[in-house]
């Protein structure tokens, strides 16, 4: 085992983001074996299978395609945080299979189809830390060897490691170093607009990073996903796979002869190759044509994400590119099952084919503008046409391709056209709404951000940001998204206008105070709690918080998951949290008193205790209840949301 604390070398930008390279290649690389081995899969009782087995099959493939899914949040969670360190996203990578020490002489990456072979090969690859599970057969590394050296060193190289776990592990220990080393400011000095957010991709997980505990929060989420922790969740790949094996190995004790894929090629190529071994050359034309296409939709798929990394959001165009990357994701899958379902060719008559996922040579970004957007529109255009042709066999799975690809090519035209004509006024628009050259400066206490301007004062509380972007979308001017350094102008803005857009902020993290001699904020008349859909309670009142005054805004975790109890950080998106903002109405008794004091007191592993006169209300306001005492539950597990049921005790909830 090695020794992963943080070493001197990784506490270097340089090296980090290096390392990072090697993190984006290894998510990138997993999330095309197991798309692989899902397309490979046969497709119900037409294709041979009894009615149980084909019952089997579709779960597994809906296993492997939702595990992919997420090696794809993983992998954009890793370009994010290279690109929040300043670095350029690692969009490609080496092409199938990799050679022996690109990575730890423990870790085998090659293209195979599904089977008892290659489904251990992914429990291993996926295995939590101190697993005794084997490597499947025909995936052991060739040799032994020792990446990296224990001597200080500026040249960047990989180090070995057990498992992705510990991978991430290291990085994390590095990360921090670096931090600690040049200071937070200075450590994320790359623009988070450049990056990917829930704003052009709906994966979870896929957010910003713009300090050390949002990226140590996306490596936390990626080992918690894979190898699962505890060891136990099921939710984690690595139990996942186990769970397929488990049933794999109950089919085949009924039926020995069970084949739940199709024999596809193992690393296939398009061209002879110059080492044949563990090789597969693709001869038969069909299948020639068919993973010809699809490994062309993959190549404009990466230089789509490459080019969206370099685009500054919001932004039309971003969205479209990434748009237009998923669609040719979402047109590949029937081209690589129909591939899957073709011969190889006479050099290998034992085997099917297969689509080989071949990165371009350079996967760069281009340079922005109007020569990438007519690049994408006459790549797109020779897609549909080769789409086209493939329809002619009237096959299915071409059939659907074709449509696709005739469709995004069409987007495509439309979008980037658009983009073209718009970039003038974007421009234009972006230099009329530019802030005040001189930005207030800040001060920082207690975690609290003071900005004072001519007529108000702004206090910003970074804790309690549930970023629910009232601030940036009806201040644009005031508060900057995505800036680095001076964010906040309180003087660009008329005082009143602003006032209402901190009232509008549910978690309190934006607070005021007028200078001018204008109103405070107003005491909320009804004290409230708002259950939001799959999300937290949100109050409003003269809030008190386990003793201390707390404003009259916050939002309350209820999912048991926040990092920053008792109050909402996001966690709910991150653990997939699903709870009605709709709860059936109980007592509803008009109260004589509306308002008062709220105190909310969070009960150690327990719920929250509420005294004090509220309206509890669902997300759409309507009453569910009114009280003057109650226990909401905040462990996300009651059968009787929002009230507590006792469930915390079952489930072991810890509130720290």
């Amino acid at each position: 085992m090695n020794d992963f604390t943080a070493a001197p070398a990784l506490a270097q930008r340089e090296i980090l983001i290096n390392r990072l390279y090697e993190a984006a290649e290894l998510e990138h690389n997993l999330m095309c074996t197991y798309l692989y081995a899902a397309f490979s899969l046969k497709d119900g009782e037409r294709e041979g299978l009894n009615a149980a087995e084909a019952a089997a099959v579709r779960r597994w493939r809906g296993v492997l395609l939702n595990v992919a899914i997420e090696e794809m949040g993983h992998l954009l969670a890793v370009w994010n945080i290279t690109a929040a360190l300043g670095g350029s996203p690692r969009i490609g990578r080496p092409n199938f299979p990799r050679d022996p020490g690109y990575l730890p002489a423990s870790l085998t990456v090659k293209l195979a189809p599904f089977g008892a072979a290659t489904l251990q090969h992914f429990v291993f690859l996926e295995r939590p830390h101190g697993s005794d599970e084997p490597e499947g057969t025909g995936f052991a590394c060739e040799r032994p060897y020792v990446r990296g050296t224990d001597r200080p060193h500026l040249t960047p190289m990989a180090r070995d490691y057990d498992t992705v776990g510990d991978f991430y592990a290291h990085l994390g220990a590095g990360l921090r170093a670096f931090v600690e080393r040049n200071g937070e400011a200075a450590a994320f000095g790359g623009a988070a607009a450049l990056q990917l957010s829930a704003a052009e991709v709906n994966l979870p997980g896929v957010q910003p990073v713009i300090c050390l505990k949002t990226a140590l929060a996306a490596f936390a989420s990626i080992i918690e996903q894979g190898e699962g922790a505890p060891r136990d969740s099921a939710s984690s790949h690595y139990q996942k796979f186990l769970g397929v094996r488990a049933e794999l190995q109950q089919l085949l004790g009924r039926n020995p002869d069970f084949a739940p894929a199709w024999p596809a090629a193992t690393n296939p190529v398009l061209r002879r190759p110059p080492r044949p071994e563990g090789r597969v050359w693709i001869e038969d034309a069909a299948a020639f044509a068919t993973v010809d296409l699809a490994n062309a939709c993959y190549a404009l798929m990466l230089r789509l994400l490459a080019y969206a990394y370099v685009l500054r959001a919001p932004a039309a165009e971003k969205s479209l590119t990434v748009d237009l990357a998923i669609g040719l994701m979402q047109a590949l899958v029937p081209l690589a099952e129909r591939a899957a379902r073709l011969p190889a060719g006479p050099s290998n008559p034992q085997c099917h084919a297969g689509v080989s996922f071949i990165a371009p040579r350079d996967t760069a970004a281009l340079v922005p503008g109007a020569a990438a957007r007519r690049l994408f529109i006459e790549r797109f255009a020779q897609l549909a046409q080769a789409g086209a042709a493939l329809r002619a066999s009237g096959e299915a799975r071409a059939v659907a391709a074709a449509e696709a690809l005739a469709h995004l090519a069409a987007r495509a035209a439309r979008g980037y056209e658009s983009a073209a004509a718009a970039a003038p006024a974007a421009a234009a628009a972006a230099r009329a709404a530019a802030p005040p050259a001189e930005a207030p400066a800040a001060a920082v206490a207690d975690g609290v951000e003071t900005v004072r301007g001519q007529n108000i004062e702004l206090q910003f509380e970074a804790q309690r940001c549930i970023h629910s972007r009232f601030c940036v979308t009806w201040a644009p001017r005031v508060f900057l998204a995505n800036t680095q350094g001076p964010w906040i102008h309180p003087d660009a803005m008329p005082v009143e206008q602003l006032a209402e857009v901190a009232h509008a902020c549910p978690s309190g993290a934006i607070r005021y105070r007028r200078l001018d001699g204008g109103p405070a904020e107003p005491v909320p008349p009804v004290n409230l709690a708002a259950v939001r859909e799959a999300g937290p309670y949100a109050f409003r009142g003269r809030l008190e918080i386990d003793g201390v005054p707390a404003g009259y805004r916050a939002t309350l975790c209820r999912c048991g998951a926040s990092k920053h109890k008792p109050y909402c950080d996001g966690s709910h998106h991150e653990v997939g949290f699903s709870a009605t903002g709709e709860p059936p109405a109980g007592r509803t008794d008009a109260l004589p008193v509306r308002d008062g004091t709220l105190a909310i007191e969070p009960q150690p592993d327990g719920p929250l205790r509420v005294r004090g006169n509220l309206e509890l209300t669902s997300g759409t306001g309507r009453v569910v209840a009114r009280v003057t005492a109650a226990h909401l539950c905040r462990c996300g597990g009651s059968a009787n949301k929002p009230f507590c049921d006792g469930t915390h005790a079952k489930i072991g909830f810890r509130s720290s």
